[in-house]
């Protein structure tokens, strides 16, 4: 039924309230069971959601509408996962007390054409969670991929059990139909601008509706100042600023002013000035007075356009310097576009005076954040906390990310629906979700979440070491009585895994073989060997191999456990390990894991991820999870005497890769700093003696290996980078082995990583704001570079280059012999693919599509020739003439006159 009437209306309606009084009856199990499908479902689709939503509106950015999309499914999941929502959900029988959940009825979600997919994925989990059936009233700008998230939501809800008709939509959406959803509905969800909001608190129904942001943020004297300007850049740049939450003004004490301005320049913000500051005032209010709609979500560069002046191309933000906090100021209100008011403040109570002052002029209740030396100004907090009549109060927190909640403060409630309280005339004060319906005030403090440091219960190391090693297994030590071996062909027929099998039968311990493990392991092989497991019936499962046979292994063991699971569950993407939406099942229970390498580079023997190929669609699916960690690594040099130079070469890169992604992710610490670094040293060091002598050279093969394994441990803790996405994609859609395809790639990624002032930094609460240039010279000093960081930086990258030619791998993708049109016609799918890798999550700075796809293009062409197609086309002509001044003497004369006269040609418009 299309719903374009009233009458269309009422009857869906009736449908959803017929549903909704089913669906009331329905268990917390069942209730939960549908919360996580439809999570899952959402997760799956953030990204053709979020390019719909872009395509539809015109407004944002895709890459963060994709992080809001996942938000909105995988924190909102985690946080109300165990929430009881049914029945009784609290009894104290001393004092008599039972508290029972009901739902409330048929909700009308309200979308805003700003997040049209997130908040309606938000509002169907949250409805669904609490019992509620919801009918949606879309923005009529982006009705059709607001009506595609709902669609999917309630798809996913009904195959999971749900009613039928539990969530609906108006298709063809006016402002009629809305009055109508509003007034037949129990209660109103609305997000929206401040005209929405009032019409549902006057629909004569209970609402939670938001108030307007007009978020000021407090530089004080005492803050980092590279924090605190990295974290409003990238806070305000969100999808173009179009989250309420975001900062609206910055206020700085007159003490730093002159420093902050220039670390935003530094930082490509553009300060408008003299008659581009009154050019800019014109366009931020609209005709009625209140926040030109045109501007929203638009990115920095057509916001000076629409003002009438030109800005660098490379400009994130635009700032206009303001004194007057009146409403008469257009710079004092409300910017849902990327542009920020810069105020200068005499001292720390003048700071405060003009926050109030703007937020009581347009954001009351709303959000307000200030940076700030907490440990040594408690009392200046403490009076910013008081006078701020905001629910949301922000310390060193970018406010777009940090106001939606659990990201930069776990214990901040996600939410895409922020309640002003009854300053702002809402009726709740804190973050909507299945159970706020008070006015709560609420500090956040920006915190530092734990980290971790896991490696297996035992790593064995040192050429020779097997033979003792391998005793563990015995009756001293674990007792096991069947072990089943999975290895590749050429390993079995070549007697690698002899020694294995004669220490087993000397300890009396019974054992299988599955050696038909693929280079690239597909997701047969891997069900053919946990079949044969599963009539084995082991209790350790014992890899011996390169990283295809312990990746193999892992997935037999996975299906051997827990032969109910789902792969695509397993394989699902995560923006944080410990919120991923999917619990890995827990491992060991029936056997244990033993891991012996017999190629130094993949470090799998001590990590936890695993990569698998569907061989139907020829997809690789990684699976990252500690429970995927072996028991025991067992790292014998003996195993890799006789790698041939082909592996030697690419595992050795991967290794190279593997620490210097380590130690560049945004989730390094110092435990894993120390093992990249040596690592690295290690690898320029005997690398090309691995590599030309072999197993002549026992000392530098032993090197190689427990390099292989340090850089292993490092990124099984620190997590790796775009650079290991980029390679996934180029390994799968061209048949690249993995380590070369790290190596055509490394040098593009260092090059785009080290800009310290990239278009996106990358969203973790450890990292504070663009540092890789001085970490990759800390690298480059390790392994013997002098001078300044940027000459380190360079010494770094000519190692790099000097490495691969050593030991034999080409510098281009091109030379490799990829075909040229084989590779453009794949790039697309690839770039896409590449962004949803899971390794790219950690890496520092965070990619856009575009940049992606240039660095595969300069992967494939090279720097020199990349840059030549796309100059002019009378700098092309230049170069080529002065290429052909090398030509033979008699040849020269005439090429070059030929060439000069094309040139004149092109300067003359002649085609």
């Amino acid at each position: 039924m299309i719903v374009n009437s009233v009458e269309t209306l009422q009857k869906k309606m009736a449908q959803v309230r017929a549903a909704q009084a089913e669906f009331a009856k329905f268990t917390q199990e069942q209730v939960d069971e549908i919360f996580f499908q439809v999570s899952m479902a959402a997760n799956q689709a953030r990204i053709p959601l979020a390019k719909m939503a872009v395509e539809e509106t015109g407004i944002g950015v895709a890459e963060d509408k994709v992080i809001k999309n996942h938000y909105a499914s995988e924190y909102i999941y985690n946080a109300y996962k165990d929430v009881k929502t049914c029945g009784i959900i609290e009894k104290d029988d001393a004092f008599g007390i039972t508290k029972i959940a009901e739902p409330v009825g048929v909700l009308a979600g309200i979308i805003p054409t700003t997040n049209p997919t997130s908040t309606a994925i938000f509002k169907c989990l949250i409805a669904l969670k609490s019992r509620n059936g919801i009918v949606f009233s879309p923005h009529p700008r982006a009705k059709n991929c607001t009506i595609a998230a709902a669609k999917l939501c309630l798809e996913a809800a009904v195959k999971a059990g749900a009613p039928e008709g539990i969530i609906g939509w108006i298709d063809e959406p006016s402002v009629e139909l809305s009055a109508e959803v509003m007034s037949a509905c129990d209660t109103v969800l609305a997000t929206g601008g401040p005209g929405m909001v009032k019409a549902a608190y006057s629909s004569g129904k209970p609402a939670l509706g938001v108030g307007s942001g007009n978020t000021p943020i407090i530089f004080d004297e005492s803050c980092d100042i590279k924090v605190a300007v990295s974290s409003v850049i990238h806070s305000k740049t969100f999808d173009n600023g179009t989250i309420c939450a975001s900062e609206q003004s910055v206020i700085v004490d007159a003490s730093i002013y002159e420093e902050v301005k220039q670390e935003f320049i530094a930082r490509k913000a553009y300060i408008a000035e003299g008659e581009e500051l009154v050019k800019l005032k014109k366009i931020v209010l609209g005709a009625n007075g209140s926040m030109n709609a045109k501007l929203v979500g638009r990115p920095a560069i057509e916001i000076a356009q629409e003002a009438g002046f030109e800005v660098p191309a490379d400009t994130k933000l635009i700032i206009g310097e303001a004194t007057s906090t009146d409403i008469s100021e257009p710079l004092a209100h409300e910017k849902l576009f990327p542009l920020l008011s810069m105020y200068k403040a005499d001292d720390f109570d003048d700071a405060v005076d003009k926050a109030d002052e703007l937020v009581q002029g347009g954001g009351i209740g709303h959000t307000a954040g200030i940076y700030i030396d907490v440990v040594n100004n408690q009392e200046k907090l403490t009076e910013f906390e008081n006078r701020m009549k905001a629910c949301r109060i922000l310390v060193n927190t970018p406010s777009a990310q940090g106001g939606i909640g659990d990201i930069y403060n776990f214990k901040l409630s996600p939410s895409l629906t922020l309640g002003c309280g009854s300053w702002g005339n809402n009726s709740f004060s804190g973050q909507v979700g299945p159970l706020q319906l008070i006015n709560i005030k609420t500090v956040a403090e920006r915190r530092e979440n734990m980290l971790w440091f896991r490696t297996p219960a035992k790593t064995f190391i040192k050429k020779g070491c097997l033979g003792v090693a391998i005793k563990e297994l015995g009756p001293e030590y674990y007792d096991f009585k069947k072990a089943f071996i999975v290895t590749d062909s050429f390993l079995y027929e070549n007697g690698y895994t002899k020694p294995v099998t004669d220490q087993l039968d000397a300890m009396g311990i019974q054992h299988a073989t599955f050696s038909e493990v693929e280079p690239d392991p597909t997701l047969a092989c891997a069900k053919k060997g946990a079949e044969q497991m599963r009539l084995f019936n082991p209790d350790v499962v014992i890899a011996v191999g390169g990283g295809s046979a312990m990746d193999a292994a892992k997935i037999m063991w996975v299906m051997y456990e827990h032969p109910e699971c789902n792969f695509l569950d397993l394989a699902m993407r995560f923006m944080d390990i410990r919120k991923r939406v999917y619990q890995f099942p827990q491992m060991g229970k029936k056997a244990k894991f033993v891991a012996i390498p017999t190629s130094s580079g993949t470090g799998s023997e001590v990590t936890p991820f695993a990569v698998i190929t569907d061989e139907e669609t020829g997809q690789k699916y990684p699976l990252a999870d500690y429970e995927l960690m072996p028991t025991i690594a067992i790292v014998d040099a003996d195993m890799m005497m006789h790698q041939p130079k082909g592996l030697t070469s690419a595992s050795g890169i991967d290794a190279l890769t593997h620490s210097l992604e380590a130690y560049a992710s945004m989730l390094q610490t110092e435990f894993t700093d120390g093992l990249a670094l040596q690592a690295t040293k290690s690898i320029f060091e005997y690398l090309p003696r691995a590599y030309e002598n072999g197993a002549k050279d026992p000392i530098a093969r032993e090197k190689m290996a427990h390099a292989s394994t340090m850089a292993g441990m490092a990124f099984a803790n620190a997590f790796l980078g775009v650079c290991h996405s980029l390679a996934h994609k180029l390994g799968a859609y061209h048949h690249i082995p993995h380590g070369v395809a790290n190596a055509l790639l490394i040098n593009q990624v260092l090059e785009f990583n080290v800009n310290s002032a990239p278009r996106k930094m990358g969203t973790f609460p450890q990292y504070a704001y663009p540092n890789m240039l001085a970490r990759y010279a800390e690298v480059a000093t390790f392994v013997g570079c002098t001078g300044t960081d940027e000459e380190k930086f360079e010494q770094l990258k000519q190692k790099i280059e000097d490495l691969k030619a050593t030991v034999g791998i080409p510098s281009t993708i091109s030379e490799f012999g990829v075909d040229e049109q084989a590779f453009l016609d794949t790039l697309d799918e690839m770039v896409e693919a590449a962004f949803d890798d899971q390794c790219t999550g950690a890496n520092p700075r965070y990619p856009l599509f575009s940049e992606i796809r240039e660095m595969y293009l300069r992967a494939y062409y090279g720097d020199a020739k990349y840059e030549l197609m796309n100059s002019t086309e009378t700098q092309r002509v230049e170069v080529k003439i002065e290429e052909d001044n090398k030509v033979e003497a008699e040849h020269k004369k005439d090429i070059k006159e030929k060439i000069k006269a094309k040139a004149e040609k092109v300067k003359a418009g002649v085609r």
